[in-house]
């Protein structure tokens, strides 16, 4: 399997997933840290990929999702986008109204 179908795995498989530098208990970029203090003002039950430890993911998911930037975050399949996103999407409700949807 290569790395894209790997990626495409996960995200298939985990509801909500961000790929991250670090992980939610010691995020390494502040980015990273704002996207997990958003998923959990949120309530959200979430996986996280460490890119930082899979360097083979950490180019991989740039070109899965045609973005340049870590974090990303995929929901029910979808990519969501980063931190900055998820900031404007949290301000308007829409992340909170995503995240209801498939803690449901």
């Amino acid at each position: 399997m290569n790395i894209q179908e790997t990626i495409k795995l996960q995200v298939e498989q985990n509801p909500i997933i961000l790929y991250m530098k670090g992980t939610p208990q010691f995020p390494q970029c502040g980015f990273s840290s704002k996207a997990v203090s958003l998923l959990k003002a949120c309530n959200a039950k979430f996986t996280s990929v460490n890119i930082l430890e899979e360097p083979e993911i950490r180019q991989g998911i740039k070109e899965f999702s045609n973005w340049p930037t870590i974090p990303q975050l995929y929901v029910n399949g979808a990519f969501v986008g980063g931190s900055d996103i998820m900031a404007e999407m949290y301000e308007s409700g829409e992340l909170q109204d995503l995240i209801k949807e498939v803690n449901a």
